[in-house]
């Protein structure tokens, strides 16, 4: 063995002792008092009461108090609600329409002599009222000349009726029997051609007497100007257009609804009976006019699949706050009366369409509800079988498990 082996096993053995050592000692100081105490002072006995108490100490926990659970329960906002009668409020959005539209046309020929001085787009003319004049010289010329021959045919007709009148007179002179062969003895044909003529005269008359009056354009309504298309000098001829009028006395809103919003009005045949009153409010809500439910329209229209009412406001542009036509807004109908449904804030329907609820033990339960209708917020359901009233969850979250105890915090509620 050489000298650098002997070396190397020298140095291991060594190392060994070193660590057999260090562990005799420390080994022993294991059972000795914590560093620091007094020298050599005893342990405890395993089986002392002292060791049971540490011992127990450090593996079991302290109980925790009922008060101490119940706060740490999730707290969930709830409202108790009750059973109530309501009134069905169906909303629906619409363009305020005129009841008519017209496009005014001249019905003569003739040249604008002269307008009317408030003949301006956006001014109410009353029905009646004229708008413009047409130059009339001819017709008055023709009014005269079917005055005339309404006199000719008048007189020419009195003379063929003495003519008559003298015709029988001769006859019954002449002392022949019975019936002349002919009607032209007595005249007949004649009286009957003149009465036809003064007919024929008079009826030319009238219809000169209308084109006349034609060269006046009046308003056939009450109607507001939303353009005029003439000016003073020019020449129309009958079918010119003169102005586009909407009717200002009464709007209309046709409010297109949905199947389930048909469900919650009365019946169709109620509205011979009574009115149903709606409420119209602008898109701002800044006003708010009232109307009625006219008539219902009986179609569907082809692009929505709805259904609509039609709802009619009266002078819709008087008072301090015009319903200007080509308005969009807001109608609320008066509905059905139901006598048993729950109140809950619209937030209480969850992502799922569920409305969740405390059951007697405060743990959480849910089901699916039959929303009546909706309104201000609010939604309108049917209680569950058997159960007038309930505390529900305000704002459900969808984390949530059925039947998880939670500690229940009032935020309202309804009677």
């Amino acid at each position: 063995m050489t000298s650098t082996a002997k070396r190397v096993i020298g140095t291991a053995g060594a190392l060994v002792v070193l660590v057999l050592v260090t562990i005799s000692v420390f080994g022993q100081s294991g059972h000795a008092g914590p560093p620091g105490g007094p020298q050599g002072a005893a342990a405890k006995p395993q089986g002392s009461p002292a060791a049971e108490a540490s011992t127990s100490d450090a593996k079991v926990p302290p109980l925790a108090s009922p008060q101490n659970q119940e706060t740490s329960l999730p707290a969930i906002g709830v409202l108790d609600v009750a059973a109530g009668t309501y009134q069905a409020k169906v909303n629906g959005y619409g363009e305020v329409t005129a009841k008519h539209v017209l496009s005014l046309t001249a019905q003569v020929s003739g040249e604008v002599t002269r307008l009317s001085p408030h003949f301006e787009t956006g001014v109410v003319f009353r029905k009646g009222e004229v708008m413009a004049y047409l130059n009339d010289t001819a017709y008055q010329q023709a009014a005269a000349t079917a005055r005339a021959a309404v006199e000719a045919a008048t007189v020419a007709l009195e003379e063929e009726r003495l003519q008559g009148i003298q015709a029988k007179d001769n006859w019954e002179r002449s002392g022949l029997d019975g019936e002349p062969e002919s009607p032209l003895v007595l005249r007949e044909p004649y009286l009957h051609a003149a009465q036809a003529n003064l007919d024929e005269a008079k009826a030319q008359l009238k219809t000169a007497e209308r084109e006349l009056a034609l060269t006046q354009i009046v308003a056939p309504f009450d109607a507001v100007v939303v353009t005029r298309d003439i000016q003073p000098g020019s020449f129309v001829q009958s079918g010119t257009s003169i102005a586009q009028l909407y009717s200002a006395s009464e709007a209309e809103i046709a409010i297109p609804l949905s199947a389930s919003q048909w469900q919650n009005l009365p019946t169709t045949s109620s509205l011979d009976d009574q009115s149903w009153p709606v409420v119209i409010e602008d898109m701002d809500g800044l006003n708010q006019w009232h109307g009625t439910v006219r008539r219902i329209e009986q179609h569907l229209d082809t692009s929505s699949r709805q259904r609509s009412l039609i709802v009619e406001v009266q002078q819709p542009l008087a008072g301090d706050s015009p319903l200007y036509f080509g308005t969009y807004v807001t109608a609320h109908v008066a509905g059905k009366i139901y006598d048993s449904l729950w109140e809950i804030p619209a937030s209480a329907i969850s992502q799922k369409q569920e409305v969740w609820y405390l059951d007697a033990g405060d743990k959480l339960n849910k089901f699916t509800p039959n929303v009546k209708f909706q309104a201000d917020g609010k939604a309108y359901i049917a209680p569950i079988a058997g159960v007038t009233e309930a505390r529900i969850v305000a704002r459900p979250l969808n984390s949530y498990l059925v039947g998880t105890r939670v500690s229940p915090q009032s935020t309202g509620g309804n009677s």
